[in-house]
């Protein structure tokens, strides 16, 4: 019979102490719950608020662009739409030109939502933004979107292409 292998302390205090994912998921954590308290007043999580951001645009982005943005899985992404569309915020059509494709707009509800969420964002991410000045929020912005980035095929768009701006 096989003895089992050990991994000595030593390599777990390494691990805990370097591993760049798990630095990332407990930041993303701790980031998810502030903004979830934040965005609680509008009745919206971070998740929704983001969802809802990424339906703000002058044409109904596809199932496959929103997931591309958000970095989910259409699966994912399409079990978060569901209540979305309960409540009313967001709706999905057939796209006019391929049947395949779904497209996800935005309600007049949706819309008078994320306007309500938007100063409980804004308020939450300028404090944090002043919190991080000294280590220079932008180039985490930018090393994260590397992070994002960096399997082929999974490169993260922009919230907004040149070509699509909201007005």
């Amino acid at each position: 019979m096989l003895s089992p292998e050990t991994v000595p302390f030593e390599t777990t205090v390494h691990v805990r102490d370097s591993c760049l994912c798990l630095h990332t998921q407990r930041a993303a954590r701790t980031l998810a719950r502030r903004f979830d308290e934040a965005l609680r007043p509008a009745g919206l999580t971070n998740e929704q608020f983001s969802f809802l951001m990424s339906l703000n645009r002058p044409g109904p982005p596809s199932v496959g662009e929103v997931a591309a943005l958000l970095g989910a899985d259409r699966t994912t992404l399409t079990a978060a739409l569901k209540p979305m569309v309960r409540r009313g915020l967001a709706e999905v059509a057939v796209d006019v030109d391929d049947r395949r494709v779904r497209r996800i707009a935005l309600t007049p509800e949706g819309r008078a939502c994320l306007a309500a969420a938007l100063p409980f964002w804004t308020q939450a991410h300028a404090a944090l933004e002043a919190e991080l000045a000294a280590s220079d929020p932008a180039r985490l912005r930018r090393d994260l979107t590397t992070l994002s980035s960096t399997r082929p095929g999974l490169a993260a768009p922009a919230l907004c292409d040149s070509q699509e701006t909201t007005a």
